[in-house]
């Protein structure tokens, strides 16, 4: 049962937060609106708001609509008429500006995005975020050995001039270049002399395959560990180190005059030490301090007994540094999903990871056992998905219905009413077909 109910909050959120924004809109744009509905078919529940909008609870969790009085309403349905004052009449969606039905048709992708923003932002600001340092640990490749100066140890700092500080972000990144036939140019950093250095690696087809695409930093000639930069994230409570100068967010240069270039390396220094304090030297901010750290004792998995300072790596952020960081996930995804899309129409990427209502619901399930914040992660995905989709100039989707509005612009007058019904059956044929296939795709899964 936690799958159906995680999938239904889910779905219903991501929906209600849509066409919230649709409906929000064209309230103030003075649109007559006869029906907000979450989900779609049979209606289960209703009510009133005092404008005379139904509010609506259908059963079909899948979709949701605002439901505008427009002038084929006006045509068709003389049963919608008879409750509506003058006014109401006349505030039909084809009597509002260009520029005002533009901005409803927005209000639906736009609101999840901000909900995105939202709910990144959270999580940002209430979580210790680690901070990886991603270091090579293996050349494999004789073209590298050969051609280049990548050494072991070496930290990967960007690809092709985007910053990478961890492993989604180096997969996102190298899948975006899937299908390339050319050179990757990926900046290190040598952790002994801070030397920036350019590697040059040619590709052929890169990614083609769905092995290479589950992993694509595992094809590039050379491995990778995620390491932990040494950021204080946490200071347990039995600690003496917060009461000896050390907070949160200092990054650990040094110990007892050691460089210390990772969380591991620190952990490495400590194995069978046997003093009972511990010299740091620490960056904060623009200041560099030197700090006593008395140690504690502990037993540890193998029965032998060992020092810890009673530390965690990461970082925390303000609330002003969480949404930043959250507008910027955002955009980020926002483009790299779009990204992706267009790779999958030309081929250059795999469909398996394409989901349909079958996985939706599995991931749900899955992120809502693992706890609150790997939920809300997922729902913040999802409503980025569901943004940029909705974008896409597929007739039946608010991108679709801005390219009419365009068209409209252009003509100087609406699309000829069969062609307009044909372009919506279009629409609806490519979503249903879409449909289908992430449905299988998301049975084949589990075959």
């Amino acid at each position: 049962m936690i799958y159906l109910f995680s999938a239904i909050i889910l779905l219903g959120v991501l929906i209600a937060i849509h066409e919230f924004g649709h409906f929000i809109v064209g309230r103030m744009c003075n649109i007559h609106i006869y029906r907000f509905s979450i989900g779609m078919g049979p209606v289960i529940f209703k009510t009133h708001d005092k404008q005379g909008a139904e509010i609506a609870l259908s059963a079909l969790p899948l979709g949701g609509y605002v439901a505008f009085h427009t002038e084929k309403s006006t045509d068709e349905d003389s049963e919608l008429l008879k409750n509506l004052t003058p006014e109401q009449l006349a505030n039909t969606f084809e009597s509002k500006p260009k520029w005002q039905r533009a901005c409803v048709m927005l209000a639906g992708p736009v609101a999840n995005f901000i909900l995105a923003i939202g709910i990144l932002s959270v999580i940002f600001a209430n979580s210790v975020e680690r901070q990886f340092l991603p270091e090579v640990s293996n050349v494999t490749s004789a073209y590298l050995l050969e051609n280049s100066a990548l050494r072991q140890g070496d930290m990967l700092t960007s690809i092709n001039g985007k910053r990478v500080a961890n492993l989604q972000q180096i997969r996102l990144e190298l899948l975006s270049h899937s299908g390339s036939s050319s050179t990757l140019n990926l900046n290190f950093v040598s952790p002994d002399s801070q030397a920036e250095k350019s590697i040059m690696i040619p590709v052929t087809d890169f990614l083609s395959s769905a092995e290479e695409q589950n992993a694509p930093e595992g094809f590039l000639g050379f491995g990778l560990t995620m390491k932990m930069k040494p950021i204080v994230g946490m200071i347990s409570k039995e600690s003496q180190a917060g009461l000896n100068g050390l907070k949160i967010n200092d990054l650990i240069l040094s110990a007892n005059s050691q460089k210390i270039v990772s969380f591991e390396d620190l952990a490495l220094l400590l194995q069978g030490y046997e003093e009972p304090s511990i010299e740091l030297k620490v960056q904060r901010a623009s200041d560099t301090l030197f700090l006593n750290i008395p140690l504690l004792t502990r037993i540890n998995e193998s029965g032998a007994q060992e020092q810890f300072i009673g530390i965690q790596p990461g970082m925390q952020r303000s609330w002003l540094s969480a949404l930043s960081k959250g507008a910027y996930e955002t955009y980020n995804l926002s483009a790299k999903t779009l990204t992706f899309i267009g790779k999958m129409v030309v081929g250059d990427l795999g469909t398996q990871n394409l989901s349909g209502p079958i996985g939706i619901v599995q991931m749900a399930g899955d992120t809502a056992k693992a706890g609150f914040l790997p939920f809300l992660y997922l729902m913040a995905l999802l409503s980025i998905s569901l943004g940029v989709m909705n974008l896409l100039p597929i007739p039946v989707l608010d991108g679709g219905q801005l390219v009419m509005l365009g068209v409209e612009a252009v003509r100087g007058s609406p699309m000829p009413e069969k062609m307009e019904n044909l372009f919506f059956m279009s629409g609806w044929v490519a979503v249903g077909c879409l449909m289908v296939f992430a449905i299988f795709n998301d049975i084949s899964k589990f075959l």
